[in-house]
């Protein structure tokens, strides 16, 4: 009825009213009522609804060429998709992100929405599925079990390529900071000790090879994720699926997306299995305990500013107190440290989900998406939050650390190979007692002169990237 506002729909339960102007369908609606849980809708995640898309799209354009789905429907389930992935109708996807049925009511969302929008191409209302059906001919020859599985994995690659680009931006800039404080001598610790002199140049380097380190190994574990069971359909054996679909849904979805994707060679292990999830959370684990510990220097070193270590500043961005007139704080690193806390978390997450698949499906994949997507999306943001707004702005306290250095009884480690290890252990011990510098009492007892004593302790020498002058 022409203005109606709600169109009647039906399903195996029964007869529902839908509003009239949605694009999703009973189903989803059905969906919406069973799974009130965490108020996310499956838009939240792009780049899983861009996903869903481009396999929806693939699989009408097989299907067509196989003789399976006539040219006009596949033409406007083709449309409708492309439409999608250009950001329409994103607001459609409304079912939890988080859902019983391994997905099932993630797909039929999809389904409805890609069926409804070609209907109206084809210049239908909304709900005359005589025309085209959300099943009969959006979702010819799949099932949940493989759409679901490939479009995740798709979302992931995109997702990592984002992350991958902000951890090269974090990267950059430790290493900008290294270069910068290349000459800035300061003493090195460990266990929280005075150890050996070194620069913080060297140590802001450090920071930059482990993300480097870590950025190779998440493209080697976004590998894993381009192998698909697309044409598996329900458990693997490939059922409903005429034969030839699944060669040619992967060649037009690797067409769409660019992406070199492979069809698992054994299907009923890849639906069943999660290890490639399994696999990447490990490494996005490994990228927030790095990253984690990097911050957690970077607020030790920042301390302060009187009473605690005070050798670096961060820049100030907001006031870090409503009772303490003048208090900055550290939130930047503090953002940081929680969003790799959560990440810590997720993986324990999309562990429990991937071990608690039975049989020949794992029912468990929407939290594994939920939770993989959110650490990739928020350790991308939490990267270049922390290059962006902390390490590109971070000062050195030259003096602080040269005092500390020169007041160290660390210090007498790099003197040692020079004045002997009795007369360093002396040296040491009567620094230790009386509060002098080491070097101030190397020039006393005449061990070394005072030209000799300040070229072993330039910093490209105490740091070992140069031998001292003879």
């Amino acid at each position: 009825m022409t203005g109606a506002a709600h169109r009647s729909e039906h399903d195996l339960l029964g007869d529902r009213d839908v509003p009239a102007d949605a694009y999703w369908g009973i189903h989803t609606l059905r969906a919406t009522e069973n799974f009130p849980v965490t108020g996310t809708p499956i838009s939240a995640h792009p780049h899983l609804i861009d996903a869903l898309a481009a396999v929806k799209e693939a699989a009408a354009r097989a299907n067509e060429e196989l003789g399976l789905l006539e040219p006009r429907k596949a033409a406007a389930v083709v449309a409708a998709c492309r439409e999608i992935r250009d950001g329409k109708l994103h607001d459609q996807f409304v079912v939890d992100v988080i859902q019983g049925g391994a997905g099932t009511s993630t797909n039929m969302n999809a389904n409805e929405v890609v069926a409804n929008r070609a209907l109206e191409l084809l210049g239908h209302a909304k709900g005359e599925y005589a025309h085209l059906h959300p099943n009969e001919d959006v979702n010819l020859g799949q099932s949940t079990n493989d759409v679901y599985p490939t479009a995740v994995k798709i979302a992931t690659v995109f997702a990592v390529r984002g992350l991958l680009k902000a951890m090269a931006v974090l990267q950059d800039t430790f290493a900008a900071k290294a270069v910068e404080f290349r000459d800035v001598l300061k003493m090195g610790r460990t266990q929280l000790q005075d150890a050996v002199p070194m620069t913080l140049g060297q140590e802001f380097s450090a920071y930059a090879v482990m993300i480097e380190e870590d950025r190779g190994r998440l493209a080697e574990a976004v590998e894993l994720i381009h192998e698909i069971n697309l044409g598996a359909t329900a458990i693997g054996t490939g059922l409903n699926a005429p034969a030839g679909y699944a060669e040619s849904a992967r060649r037009h979805l690797s067409d769409i997306t660019g992406l070199p994707l492979v069809t698992a060679a054994n299907l009923v292990e890849a639906t069943q299995d999660c290890g490639a999830f399994v696999q990447m959370s490990g490494v996005l684990k490994r990228i927030a305990v790095k990253l984690s510990k990097s911050c957690n220097d970077l607020r030790l070193l920042s301390s302060g500013p009187r009473a605690g270590f005070g050798e670096i500043n961060l820049p100030p961005v907001q006031a870090g107190s409503s009772i303490m007139p003048g208090k900055v704080n550290p939130v930047i690193p503090e953002v940081v440290n929680q969003v790799a806390f959560e990440v810590i978390g997720n993986d324990v997450t999309i562990t429990m989900a991937a071990e608690a698949g039975q049989l020949q499906l794992n029912a468990f994949e929407p939290v594994i998406l939920h939770a993989l997507s959110q650490s990739i999306t928020h350790l991308r943001a939490a990267c270049l939050t922390l290059a962006e707004r902390c390490v590109a702005g971070i000062t050195a306290n030259t003096e602080v650390l040269r005092a500390a250095v020169e007041n160290s009884i660390g210090l007498v480690t790099a003197l040692n190979p020079y004045i002997g290890y009795t007369a360093a252990t002396d040296i040491a011990k009567e620094a230790l007692a009386t509060g002098r510098g080491v070097a101030e009492l190397v020039l006393e007892k005449g061990l070394l002169p005072a030209e000799r004593l300040e070229a072993l302790l330039r910093p490209e020498v105490v740091a070992g990237s140069a031998a001292p002058a003879a």
